[in-house]
């Protein structure tokens, strides 16, 4: 088991994997549709794209905490 104090790092780890493997996903299926490589284009820009999604998930959500703390009661 993953112990408690990496938890915010396993958060955006995962959420930065998921929001990345979608986005590409989609974005994928526009540019080539449903051909016979989407499953391999979709990997192939997937992998790149969530190695810059979660680093900057790292540095986003702390600042993104702040401002929603500022803008609610």
């Amino acid at each position: 088991m993953i112990p408690a104090r990496f938890a915010p790092v396993l958060f955006g780890f995962i959420l930065s994997g998921l929001m990345s493997f979608m986005v590409s996903g989609i974005s994928t299926l526009r540019v080539i549709g449903l051909s016979d490589g989407f499953v391999a284009a979709w990997i192939g820009s997937w992998l790149p794209s969530w190695a810059v999604a979660f680093p900057a998930v790292l540095i986003v959500a702390p600042i993104t905490r702040r401002l929603v703390a500022r803008l609610t009661k």
